[in-house]
């Protein structure tokens, strides 16, 4: 009785996910709903659930707050909820070449002088008789040549505001962040995640891209320019499972 009802879902669907995907061709992507970034992030990670400490008054006749940092307010994120801005600066490049050349030769050479006494009736039923000395002889040669040569070069240089999620019990902070900027029909999408340090982060709330544990990073989008430069999904599933 389930799978029935469950092919049934799948039809009534599918016309859904059409319209869905004809929409976006028309209008062009739709922004994502303003949400917690924790629920935007790309890839969801576990992490040991820390107790935020309660905000503690100043002492009878002191102006110094138990916890602080500096005399003064720091401004810098500390807490669940707090904003910081990130830095993105990527500027990498790769030149990788590589090349083979493999070569073998194997050559094996027997002889069954006996073979049960049957050496003369071999001779009359092979064609071309039956030579003891040589019953058995096998030569193979392979020669293989590759080359490669694979260059890369990217460069990404952002700016995105993340939010504070998580305060770890030895104080470092998880942020997420998720920054989506349409221009027509074409939607361009940044997210950020990882673990930072309180002392990473500068006197004006920023910190570095290369100053975050475990970063996911992800820049990229959807649209008519991508939807163009993508690789058709027929051409891409010979090119993964062709054998040749």
């Amino acid at each position: 009785m389930r799978r029935p009802a469950l092919i049934a879902a799948t039809l009534l669907m599918a016309p859904l996910a059409a319209c869905s995907t004809v929409k976006e061709a028309v209008k062009g992507p739709d922004l994502a709903p303003v949400g917690y970034p924790a629920a935007l992030a790309p890839i969801q990670q576990q992490y040991v659930s820390a107790r935020e400490p309660a905000p503690q008054a100043a002492s009878a006749n002191s102006l110094w707050r138990v916890g602080a940092r500096a005399f003064f307010n720091d401004q810098r994120a500390s807490r669940v909820g707090d904003i910081l801005t990130v830095m993105i600066d990527i500027d990498d490049s790769a030149d990788t070449k590589n090349q083979t050349d493999s070569s073998r030769t194997s050559t094996t050479k027997a002889g069954v002088p006996h073979l049960l006494g049957l050496e003369s009736s071999l001779g009359k039923v092979l064609p071309g008789g039956y030579d003891p000395a040589n019953a058995l002889e096998t030569s193979s040669a392979t020669t293989n040549a590759g080359a490669g040569n694979i260059k890369r070069s990217e460069k990404i240089s952002l700016t995105i505001a993340a939010v504070v999620s998580q305060v770890l019990p030895n104080g470092n902070m998880v942020i997420q962040g998720t920054q989506e900027v349409r221009t027509n029909a074409e939607l361009r999408q940044l997210t950020v995640a990882g673990i930072v340090r309180p002392e990473d982060i500068s006197s004006a709330n920023t910190i570095r891209h290369t100053q975050i544990a475990e970063a996911r990073i992800s820049y990229g989008g959807r649209g008519d320019i991508s939807r163009v430069q993508k690789t058709p999904a027929g051409q891409s599933l010979i090119e993964k499972f062709s054998p040749f």
